[in-house]
């Protein structure tokens, strides 16, 4: 397999940024894998120490084309339902939660477009500069998935020709090459995250690393940059974490939930947050 191949690899390749112990870590570490569909893996792994802490990862891996598996933006409009709760809705393999949301009351606060149908728009804050989870997107044409900077502008996103868009961020990697973050205290301190990538071999990563328990301490957007790194990823860019962090999986125990979210305050499957959109596998 290509992603055990580049794991190993990096036993002689240095870290990007991290001491080469974190690296050769990741690349020895053991998955368990699972079949979810022919051309979907689910992989899963609890590392006992990562950046000088437990981290708990799931992966979902599958090829970047025309052909199935279709990747597709799920949207509950101005509403918030579990991540579960839009697998089964839209009888999918697989999902993970999607990009930034109002919690108070429903809707993305991100522009997202679904089947050429404008569901939300972003949501500005005058006088005040674009943050970085609206400066940049993820879009899907003809099925294959695409992950561009849109810039610091606000509108930039409105020229957007793909049929299915979703404005997120931080932008963690593009054409191969690290993107610079800012520094505050979303970006530097561990949170459950959840991220996206497009592979050098051109297959799609969802991924979702736990956090806020003793058993995961979760990533900041540094470390996070470094494993999608170590994944192989050409691009790769953040999704909503925190709460919100969940990855479903069609048929598993815990109705499909495979992570541990946060909300819960308990190392256990339940306890999904309720969110606003989701990127699903079918």
């Amino acid at each position: 397999m290509r992603f055990i191949c580049f794991l190993l690899c990096l036993a002689v390749c240095p870290a990007f940024a991290q001491p080469p112990s974190d690296s050769l870590r990741f690349a020895r570490q053991t998955w368990k894998q699972t079949k979810v569909k022919r051309r979907i893996v689910w992989r899963e792994a609890h590392v006992d120490t990562l950046f000088q802490a437990p981290q708990n990862i799931n992966i979902l891996m599958f090829p970047n084309g025309r052909r199935k598996p279709s990747i597709r933006f799920g949207s509950a409009g101005q509403q918030l339902k579990p991540t579960s709760w839009f697998g089964n809705r839209d009888r999918a393999l697989a999902a993970v939660n999607g990009t930034f949301f109002d919690v108070k009351n429903g809707g993305s606060v991100d522009m997202i477009t679904v089947g050429g149908q404008l569901m939300d728009t972003t949501r500005y804050t005058p006088g005040k500069a674009l943050p970085e989870h609206q400066q940049a997107a993820i879009l899907i044409e003809k099925n294959k998935v695409k992950i561009v900077l849109g810039g610091n502008q606000a509108g930039w996103e409105r020229s957007l020709t793909a049929p299915d868009v979703m404005v997120t961020g931080p932008l963690l990697i593009l054409d191969g090459n690290r993107h610079p973050l800012l520094k505050n205290a979303f970006n530097d301190n561990r949170h459950p995250r959840t991220c996206a990538c497009v592979t050098t071999d051109n297959k799609v990563l969802l991924l979702t690393a736990d956090g806020r328990n003793a058993k995961a301490a979760g990533l900041n957007l540094h470390e996070l940059a470094s494993v999608m790194k170590w994944l192989g990823c050409r691009d790769a860019i953040n999704l909503d974490g925190g709460g919100s962090t969940t990855m479903w999986v069609q048929g598993q125990p815990e109705n499909g939930v495979v992570n541990y979210p946060s909300d819960s305050k308990q190392w256990i499957h339940t306890g999904e947050r309720p969110v606003s959109n989701v990127l699903y596998v079918k």
